[in-house]
């Protein structure tokens, strides 16, 4: 026989997964493609225009060091970007 102390926490896990739906993917050319690929794509094309922004403006060298800034701007870029679409 099996206890309650093992069972109940299984059956609470099973229960919150109900909620769960399948990750959002989109179809190119018969491949399904996760969502986050797209935004992350989209996401270090704006960073780089950010970039030619900046230069363009000549204010890249106080935006701090480019190794941390850019890659923040893609993080950021891309959880705007799953937002505004997908959810």
């Amino acid at each position: 026989m099996r206890s309650t102390a093992k069972t109940v926490p299984a059956g609470t896990g099973l229960l919150l997964c109900t909620g769960c739906r399948a990750a959002p993917s989109f179809d190119i050319s018969g491949s399904f493609f996760p969502a986050w690929m797209l935004c992350l794509v989209i996401a270090i094309a704006l960073a780089f225009a950010a970039r030619y922004g900046l230069v363009r403006l000549k204010i890249e060298a106080e935006a701090g060091p480019p190794a941390l800034i850019y890659p923040c701007l893609v993080a950021l870029f891309s959880c705007l970007l799953w937002l505004a679409l997908f959810r």
